[in-house]
């Protein structure tokens, strides 16, 4: 969608649980041991569809996931809840988001002698206050006769409240670990004084293919999505990782001073390999948003929104310059 800007939170989330070994990490680990006797995880294939409005996506993400069950096709619908405070009718949210996934079941014809899929869903919050919401839809109808019971619709969902999980207690593959951590912290004011905890598993990374890949994904996220900690805060952490990281702190003070030019080579190279001008305007967009914070802090970001509607690219690119030199936000503003 022209002029949409992906929030932090469903960027890092879908990067992280679109990876096929973290998501069976995931839910190896946290699903109902009833239900993970079940299901073959072997057959665990992620869908590209996702069932949340676009004016939703910064409140919350999905993914959906097919998988056998007894042999019975079935799905697992996760959903990442990322407002500060839990949402009170999520329930029917996640029934209406299961009614589209039916709808589509049946318009693709993938049903099995008429059969609807079961859909398992699951909730990831990870705000400041703890989740006390009842996950059985029918907890939110008053009704004293049981004989009306039978008319209301009612499933439950599996709640995962990061806010409630003690940190010895986040378990899985390790960058399944990282990621629940980080974002378990991110809008608490902890953040800072985890972040040695957080980046010390890294070391577990050490030498794999898709270790520096992961830190540059953990780092914009973290710039991107709190105030709590600085930029200061993550180099000096970054440079007490063990040797067993290698190369890892130096990648990543790089890509710290290096990261709005990064943000803008991407953006090009996609719009050039899809033939797309909006995808140069996203990546310079990022770009942007990332220099603006690293560079102006909070003070950046406030104008963050007045350029993101500006559509003309050139203009983005000499934005995207200034911020170099930009002793102020009225150096940026005077461009607008």
């Amino acid at each position: 969608m022209k002029g949409e800007i992906q929030s932090p939170h469903d960027k890092f989330f879908r990067s992280v649980m679109s990876d096929g070994k973290v998501a069976r990490s995931f839910l190896e680990e946290y699903l109902p041991e009833e239900i993970k006797n079940i299901i073959d995880f072997n057959t665990l294939y992620i869908e590209k569809d996702s069932f949340v409005e676009k004016k939703l996506k910064d409140h919350r993400s999905d993914l959906l996931y097919s998988v056998q069950i007894k042999g019975k096709q079935a799905y697992l619908y996760l959903l990442f809840e990322h407002k500060s405070r839990p949402e009170k009718y999520i329930g029917l949210q996640l029934l209406k988001y299961m009614v589209e996934i039916w709808k589509l079941t049946i318009k693709q014809r993938k049903t099995t002698e008429g059969h609807l899929p079961v859909i398992i869903p699951i909730v990831i919050y990870h705000g400041r206050g703890r989740w006390e919401i009842d996950v059985k839809l029918k907890g939110f109808f008053e009704v004293e006769n049981d004989i009306l019971e039978r008319y209301i619709p009612n499933f439950e969902y599996i709640l995962k409240d990061l806010s409630g999980l003690r940190d010895e207690d986040i378990k899985g593959e390790v960058i399944l670990r990282i990621s629940l951590l980080a974002m378990k912290y991110i809008y608490k004011e902890e953040m800072r004084k985890k972040l040695p905890m957080i980046f010390g598993l890294l070391k577990e990374l050490s030498g794999k293919q898709n270790g520096l890949e992961y830190l540059e994904t953990l780092l914009r996220y973290i710039v991107s999505a709190t105030d709590k900690v600085s930029i200061k805060d993550l180099e000096e952490t970054l440079k007490d990782i063990p040797e067993g990281g290698k190369a890892m702190p130096t990648i990543a003070e790089q890509w710290l001073k290096q990261g709005i030019e990064k943000g803008k080579r991407e953006g090009i190279q996609e719009g050039i390999r899809e033939g797309i001008q909006e995808g140069i305007r996203e990546g310079l967009l990022e770009g942007i948003e990332l220099g603006l914070k690293l560079k102006l802090g909070t003070e950046g970001l406030k104008i963050y929104p007045k350029v993101a509607r500006v559509e003309d690219i050139h203009k983005l690119r000499a934005i995207k310059s200034s911020i170099e030199t930009a002793s102020s936000v009225k150096d940026i503003e005077a461009l607008l």
